[in-house]
């Protein structure tokens, strides 16, 4: 029998943060469906923390990593990538919310995935504003690998807005692995929670893996906000989903490094984006003009192409190959990479890979057949810690 949904459920759910109580950005350009746990300690050691996921023993959101923070050189390369970048990224975020304007409505409802989609929201909500005068509202929320979404965050959602109106944002696809999660995850949340009529469908700034319809391009190239951790995020850890801290009421977590103000480049970030918006107007007119005759059905060619370098490296774990520049930076900072390969001739697009790959002592392989501008590998036997798609330690034998 259908259970009665228990409508008077979501108005119990507290209202999101904002800054600056909750994050380095202004109040209005995002509102975080999170709970606040800067108090709780959560850090632990690369070493320890790759070993409690690898033995099984730990999810990889139960725990944070200490937030690496880069080296002078390596801001310095942030900041002029950023520079090179800003009026392609530009470009990309007119291109992405033309086409959700489009396609999904004249007053949709931004919801980003917390933290690598908010930078992209904010200034996919700032396009429109600037653009068409509209104030679109926007939330971050939380999407955990082999967990799902929030479904609280879900609940506080459909309570305030119509749910065909909300539209997922992510910063970039890899592989698509989030893409098939969060289509699993509202498939599973309607169905168990009677509520329907979400879109599981991911905007993103750059599809290179083919596997999303709306995009601002299928490039493969650095988006700044890749490069750094909290600092380009507003501050903002990774989400946190731990039984003892977060229960059945409440949103997922995450903590707000108030102490890391000094190096914040977020509201940087922003800024120099937002500053090239008029100068590509006419180029996004363009271009979205092209896209919605277009056809953009997925196809999935990242994913093929990492099956393909999986089994030709002797990995045989998707899980351990992280295609793209954003996703090659990310093993860079935070895992213990075996090597990269890269695409034969791609210039600035690697410049600041092939700084941290050298500083790590990490081989780069140029190599001619790649959807991708490059790909970080992790190899299993010798990592500790390389996580399957469960978030779990996959078995290295």
């Amino acid at each position: 029998p259908h259970r009665p949904h228990r409508q008077e459920e979501p108005f119990m759910l507290p209202e999101p943060l904002r800054g600056p109580a909750f994050s380095s950005y202004a109040p209005d350009e995002v509102g975080w469906l999170l709970q606040d746990l800067s108090d709780a300690e959560l850090e632990a050691p690369t070493e320890e923390r790759e070993e409690a996921i690898q033995s099984g023993g730990a999810h990889y959101a139960e725990s944070l990593p200490v937030e690496y923070q880069p080296s002078e050189e390596y801001q310095d390369l942030f900041k002029a990538a950023l520079d090179l970048s800003a009026a392609r990224i530009a470009r990309a975020v007119g291109t992405v919310t033309e086409t959700v304007l489009a396609e999904r409505g004249p007053r949709p409802v931004l919801v980003s995935l917390a933290r690598a989609g908010t930078p992209v929201g904010v200034l996919m909500r700032r396009w429109a504003r600037l653009r068409h005068g509209v104030e679109l509202p926007h939330y971050a929320v939380s999407i955990v690998r082999g967990r799902g979404i929030d479904a609280n965050a879900l609940r506080w959602l459909a309570a305030h807005h119509n749910p065909a109106d909300i539209v997922f944002v992510d910063g970039w696809t890899g592989k698509g692995a989030i893409t098939r999660e969060l289509a699993a995850a509202i498939a599973e949340f309607e169905e168990s929670d009677g509520t329907e009529g979400f879109n599981p469908e991911i905007a993103v700034l750059a599809d290179p893996g083919g596997c999303v319809r709306t995009y601002g391009t299928r490039e493969d190239f650095l988006i700044p906000s890749a490069c750094l951790n909290s600092t380009v995020s507003g501050l903002i850890s990774r989400t946190v989903l731990r039984s003892d801290l977060v229960g059945p009421d409440d949103f997922h977590g995450a903590k707000f490094y108030r102490e890391l103000a000094g190096s914040d480049v977020s509201g940087h970030f922003l800024d120099t984006v937002t500053d090239r918006f008029g100068e590509v107007a006419d180029a996004v007119d363009a271009e979205v003009e092209e896209l919605l005759a277009a056809d953009r059905a997925p196809t999935w060619e990242g994913w093929a192409a990492v099956e393909r370098i999986s089994e030709e490296q002797g990995i045989h774990d998707v899980n351990l190959v992280k295609p793209g520049v954003g996703e090659t930076t990310r093993v860079l900072l935070r895992r213990v990479p075996w090597k990269i390969l890269a695409k034969r001739g791609a210039g600035t697009d690697l410049e600041h890979i092939r700084l941290l790959a050298q500083q790590r002592g990490v081989p780069v392989e140029e190599v001619d057949e790649l959807p991708y501008t490059c790909v970080g590998l992790i190899h299993p036997k010798y990592t500790r810690g390389a996580t399957g798609a469960d978030g779990k330690a996959v078995d290295s034998k």
